[in-house]
C-alpha cells in the first residue's frame, strides 16, 4: 500500500503534530474497539472520528490489528501508570493498600473503556481464541500483582495489618469492587435503588475505604484515621464521569 506523501510525519507534519495526529487516532480507536469490538469496528469511523484520512490511519498501524493492539496497550499503561501512584506513594503499606483499592472503584469509573475491552479479550479467550489479553497480563496485571504481594507482606511483617493470606486481603480490597459493578443489576433488584446512581457510587466508594481500615488493620482506630484522610484527599470522580458511566451502564 503506498503511504500518504503530504501528511507523512517527516515531511508535511512537525515531531509533535504528528504525535498529537496519533494519539487522536488511539483515543477514536478506543472509543470504536470498546464500543463494537475488534470484528464489528471500522476503521472509516475511526478515522472519522480523528479527522484523518483512512491512508494515515495506515500509515501510523498498518492495519486493524495492529491498531487494536496499540489501544489496548494505551489504556493498559494508563492503568498501570494510575495504579502505581498508589501502591509507589511515599506511605506506610496499610495506608497504600486503601488508596490501591479506592484507585481500582474509582478507575472502573472513569476508564470505562478499559474495563469493556477487557471484558471483551476474556470472551475472546473463552470461545478459543488467541486474543490480546497477554497484553494486559504481561502490562498491568502481573506487575501490580507482585506489588500488591510486596505492600501486604510489608504491611503484616511491620505488625500494620492483620496475618492473612495475602491474595485473600487483595481480593478483599479489589474483589468487592468488580463483583459490585458486575452484579449491578441484580442489586438493584434485591435493593430497590439503581447502584450505579452517582449517589449510590459515592456512598459505595466510601464505605470500601471505611470498611478496609476496621477490618485490615491491627489498630483499627489507627486504621479508620488512615481511611478518612485518604478519602479527604482523594476526591471522588466528578459528578458528569459518574453520569457518563452511569448512562453508559445502563
Amino acid at each position: 500500500m503506498s503511504r500518504p506523501t503530504a501528511n507523512h510525519p517527516d515531511t508535511g507534519q512537525s515531531a509533535d503534530r504528528a504525535a498529537e495526529t496519533r494519539g487522536r487516532i488511539l483515543e477514536a480507536a478506543l472509543r470504536e474497539f470498546s464500543a463494537n469490538g475488534l470484528a464489528g469496528a471500522r476503521t472509516e469511523q475511526i478515522a472519522a472520528a480523528a479527522g484523518v484520512n483512512k491512508a494515515l490511519l495506515y500509515y501510523y498501524f498498518a492495519g486493524k490489528e495492529k491498531l487494536y493492539q496499540a489501544a489496548l496497550e494505551l489504556a493498559a499503561a494508563r492503568v498501570r501508570e494510575s495504579a502505581m501512584a498508589a501502591i509507589l506513594r511515599d506511605a506506610t503499606p496499610g495506608e497504600r493498600l486503601l488508596r490501591a483499592a479506592l484507585n481500582h472503584f474509582d478507575r472502573i469509573l472513569t476508564q470505562r473503556d478499559f474495563q469493556i475491552l477487557m471484558q471483551r479479550e476474556m470472551m475472546r479467550l473463552r470461545s478459543g481464541e488467541e486474543g490480546a489479553l497477554h497484553v494486559l497480563v504481561d502490562r498491568v496485571f502481573k506487575p501490580l500483582q507482585d506489588m500488591f504481594e510486596s505492600m501486604v507482606k510489608e504491611g503484616i511483617a511491620s505488625g500494620e495489618l492483620i496475618a492473612a493470606d495475602w491474595l485473600q486481603m487483595v481480593l478483599a480490597a479489589l474483589g468487592a469492587n468488580v463483583f459490585y459493578f458486575l452484579s449491578a443489576p441484580v442489586w438493584q433488584l434485591v435493593l430497590g435503588f439503581d447502584p450505579l446512581d452517582a449517589r449510590a457510587l459515592r456512598r459505595r466508594r466510601v464505605a470500601l475505604v471505611e470498611f478496609l481500615g476496621q477490618t485490615v488493620f491491627l489498630d483499627r482506630s489507627r486504621g479508620a484515621e488512615l481511611a478518612a484522610r485518604v478519602l479527604a484527599d482523594t476526591p471522588a470522580p466528578s459528578a458528569r464521569e459518574l453520569k457518563k458511566f452511569e448512562v453508559k451502564s445502563k
